[in-house]
Formats: structure tokens, C-alpha cells, sequence
């Protein structure tokens, strides 16, 4: 046989085809859509093993795990070269399915249940109601593991992912439910009423997921970007910018917010006074969408590498014709500009503050995003020109029911909630100290809704 009809190896392959198909999910760990740039720690290093084999990455998001392994099994003549990425566990049932890549992150399984109830502190104690689970996870294979002598009241769907059941046992639906520690890390402030009971017993660890096949080449390269990632510090860094902190939704507070109003806030002031002027917009609520962004850091970054005062990201950024993100005299500039573009898209017919409140939401998270909880909210039967209405479909934007029906697809939506919770207070407490003397007090007491400049009455 000549050599020139072996079969190319799938490194080969990678370099004819110049592409590799990254196999995702929609999850706050994986992958999903964060302002107007891709994101999540699955994407991002999947985007640095594409640029290190010099190919370009192309994303299939499949929500359903065992769609996902069924079209990661494919024939490899059926699609490009394929890998998944998307927090999957290494469990003796997939490992006869696929093969995995070295580990490259240990996860803890928590058992979370309703505060409202008894707190379990074994599998045998979960008496008080429905644990569920999502079908087809490595959840699913644990209970059915664990199940012995006690079997527990418990079911599993196809239709629910791990925050729409944390969702249930928070509002009380189902008593408890199986969650991986990384997810509960950065989501759980958004689920009051749900509490980590006990852990299952052993962790698990996270890999990537490859067909089985007698040609080891990917694997083997992509266990060489791990080794790599993991000496050089890049998967510390990963780690830390996703999982290494409470998001800043969190870690705000009245005093800090007191102190940096004196230290910070001074040298920024007639910055955000001319940039407002500029767009005709409150300064005070630039202010307050500034020290929400960066705490009025000029050289602050994100865990998604937005940066500068007002974090813009690089497309934004280049839009409005910022050069320089840690200059805060461009950052202010151009977040006063991109706010104000993001304004004048939502639609005029709806009342002040609604839409004040509604660009907000979407210079947080999307204008995309907004638009589909603003068609979710008219499918629900609310209002979808009202922000009280809206801001309760926004989280829906994390569930896989709502979303899998919407044009840009998941969303953290809990977080655009927050967000413009957080700037109304801020921007209450700057209105009361800007006030003048005189007028203190009858702006503590006015119905006058804060973040925005009342609009007069049209004559008719």
C-alpha cells in the first residue's frame, strides 16, 4: 500500500480543514453570550488550544448532554473535527462512550435543599420531598449509585438544567436537587433560599471529551495545552477570573461606597459632568453605572477581560472610539456614548424611568438579551414596556424552557437585575448628597423615581 493512502492522522486533518467544532452547552461554567463577545471558562480555553494549533474554533451549542455525546460519537466523515468542551465529569458510564483528555479541574457534587426544610445530612435523610435532577448527567449516575436499601423520592428531566432546578428548590417546587461546586460558586447570592446540606462523596474531576478512536493525536495534544496552561499559569488565571471571586454584584457595600465617594469620586467628577453633558444624560447616573462597573477604578478588568472605568469591552470600546480603556477620560467618554446609543434603541413609547431601567439592563448584559425577556414577558402575559414586568423574565433567560425558544439564546439574566438595583441606590444616595441644602429634604421625600432628568409634559 502506498503511503500516500494512509489515513491523515486528526492533527492532520485539523491543518487541512483549518477548524476544530468545540461541542458546548449554554451553562454560566461553559459557554454563553456576555454583552456583545462570547465568554464563559469552556470558551475561553478552547479559544487559546484553536489559537495555539492555529485553526479557527466554531461552536455548537447542544444543551442536551446525551445529544451532545451521541454527536460527539458521529463518524468523523459526518462533521469537522470535534471535541467537547462543556464541564463534563469524567464517570465510568461516559468513559465507555468516549475517551477523555487529562483532568483539568476537581468539582465537589452538593446536595442543595430548601431552608425551609430539615437539613439533610446523608443520601437516607431526604424524606421531606422531591430531589430532581437533570437526565442524562453524571448527577443522574450518582443518585442511581447511591441508591440502596433507601431510595429517595426522585426523578430526573431532560427539559431542566441545574439553575432552573435550583430555581424550583429556592421557590420551594422540589425540596432538593444535585449541583456542581463551580456553578453554585458563582450563582448562589441569586438562590436565597437554597443551601448547600453535604457533599457526595468522592468529588469528581472535569476533562474534555473526545470520540474513541486507535488515533490518539488530539487527545494527546490537547493533554499538552493542559500541561502547558497549568506550568505557565494560564489556568490559574482562568480559574481565578471565573471562580476566584463573588462577582461584583455582590461585594458592594453602603460604607465602601461612603468612603470611595470622598477618595475617588472627586478626581472623576467633572469628567462624568462634561461626558453627561455631551449626551444629555444625568451625570449623577453615569456616575452611578461608573462606580457599579470599575468602584471608579481607572485600571480595573473584569473576570471577562472588559476593562477601564466604565469596562468596556475592546468592540465596544473601538465603536466608540476609545483607544485607550484605562484612560478615564475615554472610558468615561465612551461608556457615556455607547449608554447613550443603547437608549435611543429602546423604544421611545415607554415612560420614564422604565427606560432609563431598560437600557441599563441592556448595557449590562445585551440589547439582544433585553429584547428576548421583553418578548418572554408579553408571552407570559405581563407588560413588556414595563420594567417591573421585565425584570422578572430576565432571569428566565437562565432556563433552558425560556430560552431554548428565544434569538440569543442564554443568558445570566439574574445579573442585569442586580445591576440596576445597585445603580438606583447609588444613584439615590448621590442625588441626596448633591443636593443643595435647601432642597434635601424634599427630595428625600419626592416620588420622583431616581437616574433620570424629568421630562415635561407634552402640550397636547
Amino acid at each position: 500500500m502506498l503511503a500516500g493512502c494512509d489515513k491523515p492522522t486528526q492533527l492532520e486533518q485539523l491543518k487541512q480543514q483549518n477548524r476544530i467544532l468545540m461541542l458546548t452547552r449554554n451553562t454560566p461554567t461553559t459557554y454563553y453570550n456576555d454583552r456583545d463577545a462570547p465568554s464563559g471558562f469552556e470558551y475561553e480555553l478552547a479559544s487559546r488550544f484553536a489559537e495555539e494549533l492555529g485553526v479557527e474554533l466554531q461552536v455548537r451549542v447542544i444543551n442536551s448532554i446525551d445529544l451532545l455525546l451521541q454527536t460527539l460519537m458521529r463518524p468523523a466523515f459526518e462533521q469537522p473535527v470535534t471535541f467537547a468542551a462543556a464541564g463534563l465529569s469524567i464517570t465510568p458510564e461516559r468513559q465507555r462512550r468516549v475517551a477523555f483528555a487529562s483532568p483539568y479541574k476537581n468539582i465537589n457534587l452538593h446536595l442543595v435543599y430548601n431552608r425551609f426544610l430539615t437539613k439533610p445530612t446523608s443520601f437516607d435523610e431526604l424524606t421531606e420531598g422531591e430531589l430532581r435532577v437533570e437526565q442524562g448527567s453524571h448527577h443522574e449516575e450518582r443518585v442511581r449509585s447511591l441508591i440502596g436499601d433507601f431510595e429517595p423520592n426522585w426523578s430526573s428531566s431532560n427539559e431542566l438544567e441545574s439553575m432552573d432546578l435550583l430555581q424550583m428548590v429556592n421557590d420551594g417546587e422540589i425540596a432538593y436537587t444535585i449541583v456542581d461546586s463551580n456553578l453554585w460558586a458563582t450563582n448562589y447570592i441569586y438562590f436565597p433560599n437554597a443551601r448547600i446540606a453535604f457533599d457526595l462523596q468522592p468529588g469528581e474531576q472535569v476533562a474534555w471529551a473526545f470520540a474513541k478512536s486507535d488515533d490518539r493525536s488530539l487527545v494527546e495534544r490537547a493533554e499538552q495545552f493542559f500541561q502547558r496552561v497549568e506550568e505557565d499559569g494560564t489556568l490559574e488565571q482562568l480559574n481565578e477570573r471565573f471562580y476566584g471571586h463573588i462577582d461584583q454584584l455582590d461585594y458592594v457595600g453602603a460604607r465602601t461606597f461612603m468612603r470611595q465617594l470622598d477618595r475617588r469620586l472627586p478626581r472623576y467628577r467633572e469628567l462624568f459632568m462634561q461626558a453627561a453633558e455631551e449626551e444629555e444624560l444625568d451625570w449623577k447616573l453615569l456616575a452611578a453605572i461608573g462606580y457599579q462597573e470599575s468602584h471608579w477604578r481607572a485600571k480595573a478588568r473584569s473576570p471577562t477581560g472588559v476593562r477601564g472605568l466604565m469596562m468596556l469591552t475592546l468592540p465596544t470600546a473601538k465603536e466608540m472610539g476609545v483607544d485607550n480603556r484605562l484612560d478615564p477620560v475615554q472610558s468615561i467618554n465612551g461608556g457615556a456614548r455607547y449608554f447613550a446609543r443603547i437608549k435611543r434603541r429602546i423604544p421611545e413609547r415607554i415612560p420614564e424611568p422604565d427606560r432609563t431601567w431598560m437600557a441599563l439592563a441592556a448595557y449590562n448584559v445585551g440589547h439582544g438579551h433585553l429584547e428576548d425577556a421583553r418578548v418572554i414577558t408579553q408571552r407570559r402575559g405581563g407588560d413588556p414596556d414595563r420594567w417591573i414586568d421585565v425584570k422578572e423574565s430576565l432571569p428566565l433567560l437562565a432556563q433552558k424552557k425560556w430560552y431554548k425558544g428565544t434569538r440569543y439564546s442564554y443568558a445570566r439574566g439574574h445579573e442585569p437585575v442586580v445591576y440596576v438595583q445597585n445603580i438606583r441606590r447609588y444613584y439615590d444616595v448621590l442625588q441626596w448628597l448633591e443636593a443643595p441644602p435647601n432642597e434635601t429634604t424634599q427630595l428625600a421625600q419626592t416620588s420622583h423615581q431616581p437616574g433620570i432628568t424629568e421630562e415635561p409634559e407634552l402640550t397636547p
